[in-house]
């Protein structure tokens, strides 16, 4: 193999999670001790920071403060939503990323994010291709949505589902106080996949969770729906729901549009904006039922919720940005790292490699044999499939009683 010589630069593009530093830390810390790589540069949200280049020198950071970065949430260089054109339609910005990697002398090129960033990757790694210009590029893969293509599960679902699973069951034990009953309506993340939502199983599982639960991989009924919620809330005086913010009728409208004539504000991928559903059921079960009822919106805190991450995502987060170094040094592009699980009853994870064709704008649903045949929740297939990535507790160091994240110095990179 031609030891490929030259300057490795990394993007977080996407939602934030609690764990996508920590597959930065594994990248920057491993790219730092590779011969190969002449420089390590961390681009400023994302893409855009290559575009505008923008981008820090990253050896230019205390190696505390790199490695902090494992219990740090959120993105730390800055993420992004920014869609690239084709290059049939438009080579625009094409052209400055090449002008850019030829300036830098950039050989090594990873990009962490979801389905639009893996969309992003596959694109960059083909006009490189196209062009002659010699680049290894891979994908680390991050989403609490759990909806890539090809891999087990990804970095970042992991401590999102422990921290609703525990959400859950908090809420379960402070709406059980009263003697008059209440209704209560959470609403988790997730616009296709319910992988999320289906988290609050694990609370159910522990005898404190919903007693139904809505994904967006079935059509939501709302006439059913109320039946159901009024019938349980008739029988044990409390009812407690859990819904995606995603889930459509069957005609395909979204549940959150109810009673509002408003039409939603999309992203640059054309994304609808989610959120709203909690107060829109709630409001509808309250005038059907005349009970008290309650909407809970997790929303951001969902994924930013390092205080209550999974040691095990921690862990194969950052292991999954070491290995997309080590990979790419040793000859591998066009590639996003994966997981897969390892056969037999002790959980183990091992790494693989998917091809950016196949993962980029795929998206992995929740089988319906782990969805209940009414529909209204999930199986204990479900249950045995997330239950060992919850295990382990990551917490950041304290500092008078608080949180200790990183603090990266940000030294802008010059040529």
């Amino acid at each position: 193999m031609t030891v490929l010589k030259g300057a490795a630069i990394f993007g977080q593009s996407g939602g934030p999670t609690s764990v996508i530093n920590a597959s930065a830390c594994g990248v920057f810390q491993e790219a730092l001790k590779q011969e190969a790589i002449t420089a390590v540069y961390g681009a400023a949200h994302g893409i855009k920071g290559i575009l505008d280049e923008k981008f820090y020198d990253m050896s230019k950071e205390d190696p505390y403060e790199l490695d902090l970065l494992k219990t740090t949430p959120s993105s730390a260089l800055g993420s992004v939503r920014y869609k690239l054109k084709s290059a049939d339609q438009d080579e625009t910005d094409y052209k400055r990323l090449v002008e850019v990697f030829k300036k830098y002398n950039i050989r090594y090129f990873f990009y962490n994010g979801g389905n639009d960033s893996m969309d992003t990757c596959n694109k960059v790694s083909k006009y490189m291709q196209k062009v002659g210009y010699e680049c290894r590029v891979m994908g680390v893969p991050k989403t609490i949505d759990n909806d890539l293509f090809g891999t087990d599960h990804c970095p970042g679902f992991s401590s999102a589902a422990k921290y609703i699973a525990t959400s859950t069951m908090e809420v379960y034990h402070d709406a059980r106080v009263y003697n008059t009953g209440m209704i209560t309506i959470l609403e988790v993340m997730g616009r296709n996949a319910g992988w999320l939502t289906a988290s609050t199983a694990l609370a159910a599982y522990k005898g404190a969770g919903p007693d139904l639960i809505y994904l967006p991989e079935i059509d939501f009924d709302m006439d059913q729906f109320l039946e159901d919620c009024t019938a349980i809330y008739k029988k044990n005086g409390n009812c407690i729901v859990a819904v995606s913010e995603g889930i459509k009728d069957k005609n395909g409208k979204y549940i959150s549009e109810y009673g509002s004539d408003l039409a939603q504000q999309r992203d640059s991928f054309g994304h609808a904006q989610l959120g709203g559903l909690a107060a829109t059921l709630a409001a509808i079960v309250k005038e059907k039922t005349g009970a008290k009822v309650r909407g809970i919106e997790f929303s951001l805190l969902q994924r930013c919720a390092a205080h209550c991450g999974s040691a095990s995502d921690v862990n194969e987060s950052y292991m999954s940005g070491q290995m997309a170094v080590r990979y790419a040094v040793e000859g591998m592009t066009d590639k996003m790292v994966g997981f897969k699980r390892a056969e037999g009853k002790e959980y183990k994870c091992e790494i693989q490699l998917l091809d950016l064709n196949d993962v980029a704008n795929t998206e992995k649903k929740i089988p319906r044999e782990w969805i209940n045949e009414a529909g209204n929740g999930l199986k204990k297939e479900f249950i045995d499939y997330a239950l060992p990535l919850i295990q382990g507790e990551s917490t950041p160091p304290k500092e008078d009683g608080l949180p200790r994240f990183a603090r990266l110095k940000k030294v802008l990179a010059t040529k």
